[in-house]
């Protein structure tokens, strides 16, 4: 249900015209000099209310923007005179839960690659890295491995005990 908050009293909105101003008549009473006796009006309009400045002295501020008239969205600040003011569109959870639509899940006709699609991923395939480079420095590692491994086994045969 939506709300208007005025110096941390909320006001629900149910009728489809409120009127506020510092008059006792009004649907809505501030009681504040800068306000005018009937300051605006709120009429709904659908969901929504719709906020009319009915020619007040101060004026009628929406987001800090003077207006005459305007509809309100969630959390617009409202200022009234010197009065701040918030307007809350129907809370989450006021509203019933949308209906539960049954999904069909089908199979795909053709699993086959689109004409023109390309890998949106940033690490390249395998087969796709073909680097000359780092395969001849990999190669020359595994030379540089197989010698110093070679010349270890020679410096332990030689100085090993003789049977």
């Amino acid at each position: 249900m939506p709300r208007l908050i005025i110096n941390g009293t909320v006001h629900e909105l149910v009728e489809e015209l409120i009127t506020i101003g510092r008059g006792p008549d009004n649907t809505i009473v501030i009681s504040d000099s800068s306000v005018s006796s009937h300051h605006a009006q709120l009429q709904r309009v659908g969901e929504n209310y719709r906020l009319k400045d009915l020619g007040s002295t101060n004026g009628t501020r929406v987001n800090g923007i003077p207006v005459t008239e305007t509809t309100l969205r969630f959390d617009d600040r409202i200022r009234f005179g010197a009065t701040e003011a918030r307007y809350e569109a129907d809370a989450i959870g006021s509203q019933p839960p949308p209906q539960i639509q049954e999904v069909e899940a089908r199979p795909a006709k053709l699993s086959a690659v689109l004409a023109g699609f390309a890998n949106a991923s940033p690490f390249l395939h395998q087969k796709d890295q073909q680097d000359t480079v780092r395969s001849a420095i990999l190669a020359g590692l595994a030379v540089i491995l197989l010698i110093f491994l070679g010349s270890m086994i020679a410096v332990l045969l030689m100085h090993a005990p003789a049977p």
